[in-house]
């Protein structure tokens, strides 16, 4: 196609079936370049990757992946995490504040 007004119905089909394809494969690459929870998962499981590979190399292969299972737990349960690190925060501050009373 040289980009004219197609000359005949066949042509005009072609184009638009390939217009279509080219608007689906724009439309994808939208809809993947906008989903900021799917690009931001794949990063973190990006960074576990890379952090169980240094922890693998730097202890040994078993401690590598329970660091990942505590990783993976810690993703899909943030709040009690969250929580308990919170307390645990609290906890400190209570225990450094006692001691220089």
């Amino acid at each position: 196609m040289s980009g004219d007004f197609p000359k005949n119905a066949e042509e005009a089909r072609l184009d638009r079936d390939t217009t279509r394809e080219e608007l689906t494969e724009t439309l994808t690459a939208l809809g993947q370049k906008l989903d900021v929870k799917a690009r931001v998962k794949e990063n973190v499981d990006e960074k576990l990757d890379q952090a169980t590979a240094k922890v693998a190399d730097v202890t040994n292969e078993p401690t590598a992946v329970k660091f990942r299972q505590g990783a993976d737990a810690v993703r899909a349960n943030p709040v009690p995490v969250f929580a308990g690190v919170l307390g645990l925060l609290i906890l400190i501050r209570l225990i450094l504040r006692r001691r220089n009373s």
